[in-house]
């Protein structure tokens, strides 16, 4: 079955990509999830529209450090990341958001080309389509055809027709949302979808301090607690289950061994709690939690590692005044 198009004007569309039949859905996982033991539930579910505006709110923390550091590093160095590129190239981004961070680039590269295409995949439709119509309205040189999809829905895929040179982007630090298994796939579905020479722009949270960091993920006003939490609620709004949002808790901790800020929904008691559409039910002991993130630091050394092994070499490293965090451009090798 063909993809859904929506074409909004001559600048802006919008592909609503199918999944593939063995990719798991949302109901799925939270099955599988809740009963496993212990409990957890993606993180890639954090994303209905409220939990992206949650998201957004976060990055305009002040705990919350990498957003500033890495809008740093692009505001300082983004007319050298685009002239070490083959132009002229269109710009793909993985989990683009409001894609603030992202016009930097895009500012940078209409310097050195007359026009360009941005192609952002998202998890959310209408993040999207927000996102996606700010931009053309703000540029009139940029087209953008957007993915409302998951990341391997659409990488390797024909519905992402590139027919130019690429920079794609994993900024955020979202590249520390995968184990390291995973991390390996994600490579190998970008080398998939990208040439020799094409660009891969990865910004990485380095490893630092336990307070700096778990302060990052646990901020005093309680904004990421409710990021959290509003897993929980989506599976009330979507599955008509009945989880009293106030009996959990939200709890991050870093592990130091394993280089991770790892999050958690603690049950302050003993509960069993239904989850009518899907037609089971789950208990808690008191004190039992479900994972629901794990978010990796790195060594620059352990990441340009994980992409050697699917074909990209590491161009160049630029870092925030702070050192706190990095901003790393990969090219795909021959």
């Amino acid at each position: 079955m063909s993809p859904m198009v929506r074409r909004i004007s001559d600048r802006l569309e919008i592909v609503t990509a199918l999944e593939p039949a063995n990719v798991a859905t949302f109901a799925d996982d939270v099955k599988l999830g809740l009963l496993a033991q212990p409990k957890r539930l993606a993180p890639k579910y954090f994303y209905d529209d409220l939990g992206s505006a949650l998201f957004e709110a976060i990055t305009r923390l002040p705990e919350y450090y990498l957003t500033n550091a890495e809008t740093q590093i692009l505001r300082e160095y983004g007319w050298e990341i685009v002239r070490l590129l083959r132009t002229p190239f269109e710009i793909l981004e993985l989990g683009s958001g409001s894609a603030s961070k992202t016009r930097l680039l895009i500012e940078e590269t209409l310097r050195v080309q007359a026009g360009l295409r941005y192609r952002p995949i998202d998890i959310s439709p209408d993040a999207l389509r927000a996102s996606a119509s700010a931009l053309v309205n703000a540029y009139p040189r940029l087209s953008v055809t957007g993915y409302a999809a998951d990341y391997f829905t659409i990488l390797g895929s024909r519905d992402l027709a590139l027919t130019h040179p690429v920079l794609a982007l994993l900024l955020g630090s979202n590249i520390g949302n995968y184990e390291a298994i995973q991390m390996h796939r994600l490579f190998v579905a970008l080398a998939s979808s990208l040439r020799a020479g094409d660009g891969l722009l990865i910004g990485a949270d380095l490893r630092k301090d336990h307070a700096t960091l778990e302060l990052a993920y646990d901020d005093p006003t309680g904004v990421t607690a409710a990021f959290n939490k509003n897993l929980l609620a989506r599976i009330n709004r979507e599955f008509g289950a009945d989880f009293d949002l106030r009996l959990f808790d939200h709890v991050a901790h870093y592990d130091q061994a394993r280089g991770a800020v790892d999050s958690f929904l603690r049950a302050r008691v003993a509960q069993r709690v239904h989850i009518e559409k899907l037609g089971f039910e789950v208990d808690f002991a008191a004190e039992e939690s479900i994972h629901t993130e794990s978010s990796y630091k790195f060594a620059i050394a352990d990441l340009q590692s994980s992409a050697a092994g699917a074909g990209f070499t590491l161009a160049r490293t630029w870092f925030d005044r702070e050192r706190l965090f990095s901003v790393n451009l990969f090219l795909r090798s021959a």
